[in-house]
């Protein structure tokens, strides 16, 4: 089966890259390799590609979608924050680009079979690496009232998540739940009906999103990679994110403010006692959205945030 998705943002992504022939770069979530062979058709033909995805699905489509420049390529089946060990295994210290792209793939919502969408009905798995123990379904029938309403409440930001724990307590103790569209039913009853009928999305869509991103530690994953991304980027070196939600949104911003300011001191501080020296410079003071022609033609893009850096 094909692996169908399509890339968001490309042609910001790249100029934010400054993809240059020779040059080495990093797609540290590869997906449909859309952002990964636009890469390719600019470094090449004597740059490097490392591509990272923890969904095995990915990495065998890019083996087939970037065949073509298979010697200048390195591919990782893997979480991204395993970056350093990919570098140290090739022997390259840092690269002079590196692209996160925090979304799902099509692919992974449509053909994965597990359970990203509430659209179809499917095991309510949500692990993007397979190879992981905890499933969400292990989450949603495991996990206390209060955990899970705290889950709902501080990963998917959502505000019926008292009633929707509540009511999924009440039914697993009848049957265990297992599926996506199992769950979805579970969350829209819980959701008054008022309320419901006025959401413009689904009202399971922040509870799906809650588990996702529990079960993969995404948030977790992100703070602890944009913590040592400089130490992977040579001098004048790109970072460019693409996240899908303000939690996400709001680890980058921070992040990237913090590498540019340097010095951690107290304000209240005559002069600096830490040391510490900006490491980035931001190439995006505020957020860069989709254009609405993007948007029309891939609503997947619609909530799309970019972010870039420059080493310094």
């Amino acid at each position: 089966m094909a692996y169908r998705h399509i890339p968001v943002m490309l042609s910001e992504a790249i100029h934010y890259l400054n993809c240059r022939p020779g040059k080495t770069y990093t797609d540290c979530t590869l997906g449909g390799s859309g952002h990964a062979k636009a890469i390719c058709e600019r470094i090449m033909p004597d740059g490097m590609l490392i591509g990272i995805d923890q969904d095995i699905d990915a990495i065998t489509n890019a083996q087939k979608a970037l065949q073509s420049y298979s010697s200048n390529i390195h591919l990782f089946h893997g979480n991204f924050n395993n970056l350093p060990q990919y570098l140290t295994q090739i022997k390259i210290e840092a690269v002079d680009g590196i692209l996160l792209d925090l979304g799902l793939s099509l692919h992974q919502l449509e053909n994965s079979g597990r359970g990203f969408s509430f659209q179809k009905d499917e095991p309510l798995d949500m692990r993007m690496d397979k190879r992981i123990a905890t499933r969400a379904s292990d989450l949603v029938n495991d996990l206390k009232e209060d955990e899970l309403r705290n889950l709902f409440k501080n990963l998917g930001e959502e505000r019926w998540s008292k009633q929707i724990a509540r009511r999924i307590v009440q039914q697993r103790r009848q049957k265990k739940i297992q599926t996506s569209r199992q769950l979805a039913r579970i969350v829209s009853d819980a959701v008054p009906r008022r309320n419901a009928a006025a959401q413009r999305i689904h009202p399971a869509t922040r509870v799906f999103m809650a588990l996702r991103i529990a079960v993969n530690r995404e948030l977790e994953v992100l703070s602890r990679f944009m913590d040592g991304v400089a130490d992977w980027l040579n001098p004048e070196g790109r970072l460019c994110v693409l996240s899908f939600h303000s939690l996400e949104d709001r680890i980058v911003k921070q992040r990237i403010k913090a590498m540019e300011k340097g010095c951690v001191c107290p304000p209240q501080m005559p002069e600096c006692a830490c040391g510490k020296k900006p490491v980035m410079r931001s190439l995006t003071k505020k957020v860069v959205r989709p254009s609405d022609d993007e948007v029309a033609q891939n609503p997947m893009a619609r909530s799309t945030r970019l972010r870039a850096a420059e080493r310094i």
